[in-house]
């Protein structure tokens, strides 16, 4: 199946949370009633800047549902094989309650350099640049405050498109160079969630972008997700030491827990003696993708919920994809459902560059410079059988 890019859409300020009009507020109230959020939950002023909600629609009645606090995916309805909308993404039902999460990238976009960075310390043109480290001994998902705690500037020209940009200032956690970040989310018509990631810098940085939603195919609430039937796109992957940093190598997934190039369930061998396993309590590793010769977007994962049959294909322009199967959910939290983030409830699907790759020269550059656009694109593309 091959995949257009779609550029050129234009922008306009339109939010649905502070709407001035009856009905642009019970179109919110209606359509946030289905996954029992309040649009007033979602509104705070922090340092001057006011977060909300935002409700993206298609025509065949799917709807997404954001926040500008971390840029987050709250909620995402699909239909089932039965034809019911079930909320496929896990989120919580108020700005608090995300910023209190032990958890803290639920749902959010990511940077300004997702996944890790060994030891919080990056060389750039001679330069030696230090992070925060937030996870052990190395920096991840772009420090102690990353994009998941920023508000950003938010922009609906209609019922489908968002728009969300940020101004990162230099050396905000560490890393060099005003970055001014546009991410577009938009939910089409064929019941795709389409991310595209636009990046500038004044000065040389390294920028990794992508977005964090935990994925429950069944449904929020609904159990583990080692029933979810997974394939995997790619022959190898990027062993990690004990700290999840990789190695250097990468390896093939032939005749390991890690191979997925064909559909397996997620909980087949989860539980196999294996050093890679346990240092991630499961898994929580890049792969390497099989990309297509040609430019632009290629199938990187399929992936079925067993009880919903809802099918989620991912597509990214990225050379890597994240399988994160939900290992450190440790139940803390409640859910928009009442439910909690139990032990492998849900999943993280990230498409990325690889980790580390600042400080591996081997793995494909994420140095971005001025004069030079970063610019990628993802999909979450979602059908039953």
């Amino acid at each position: 199946m091959k995949i257009k890019y779609l550029t050129g859409l234009a922008i306009s300020a339109v939010i649905l949370t502070s709407c001035n009009s009856a009905t642009k507020q019970g179109t919110v109230s209606d359509s946030l009633q289905t996954v029992k959020l309040s649009a007033d939950s979602f509104k705070r002023t922090t340092d001057g800047r006011e977060t909300g909600l935002y409700v993206l629609k298609n025509s065949k009645h799917a709807e997404a549902v954001f926040t500008n606090y971390g840029g987050r995916l709250v909620s995402l309805l699909i239909p089932d094989n039965s034809g019911k909308l079930t909320d496929v993404v896990v989120g919580f039902n108020s700005v608090n309650a995300y910023e209190k999460s032990t958890e803290p990238y639920f749902g959010a976009t990511i940077g300004r350099y997702g996944n890790r960075i060994a030891g919080g310390k990056f060389s750039l043109d001679g330069k030696q640049y230090t992070l925060f480290t937030n996870n052990g001994r190395n920096t991840l998902h772009g420090g102690k405050n990353g994009y998941q705690y920023v508000v950003w500037d938010a922009k609906q020209p209609d019922s489908h498109t968002l728009e969300l940009q940020y101004l990162s200032k230099d050396m905000e956690e560490g890393f060099p160079g005003n970055l001014v970040v546009k991410v577009t989310y938009i939910l089409t018509d064929e019941n795709e969630l389409k991310m595209d990631y636009v990046a500038t810098t004044d000065k040389p940085t390294v920028v990794n972008l992508t977005n964090h939603a935990f994925f429950n195919l069944n449904g929020e609430g609904s159990g583990n997700i080692l029933g979810h039937l997974l394939q995997i796109y790619a022959d190898s992957y990027t062993p990690v030491d004990s700290t999840l940093i990789p190695t250097g190598k990468i390896e093939k997934v032939a005749g390991t827990p890690f191979d997925f190039s064909k559909p397996t369930t997620i909980g087949a061998r989860i539980n196999d003696k294996n050093e890679q396993l346990s240092y991630g309590k499961g898994y929580d590793h890049n792969y390497v993708l099989s990309r297509a010769k040609e430019t632009g977007l290629f199938h990187a994962a399929t992936v079925q919920g067993d009880k919903s049959g809802i099918v989620m294909d991912v597509y990214t322009m990225e050379p890597g994809l994240q399988f994160y199967s939900g290992n450190f959910m440790q139940g803390k939290n409640i859910f928009k459902s009442g439910a909690r983030d139990d032990f492998r409830t849900a999943i993280a699907l990230e498409t990325q560059h690889f980790p580390d790759s600042p400080n591996q020269a081997s793995f494909p550059s994420t140095i971005l410079k001025p004069g030079q656009t970063y610019k990628t694109s993802s999909i979450y593309r979602f059908s039953v059988r």
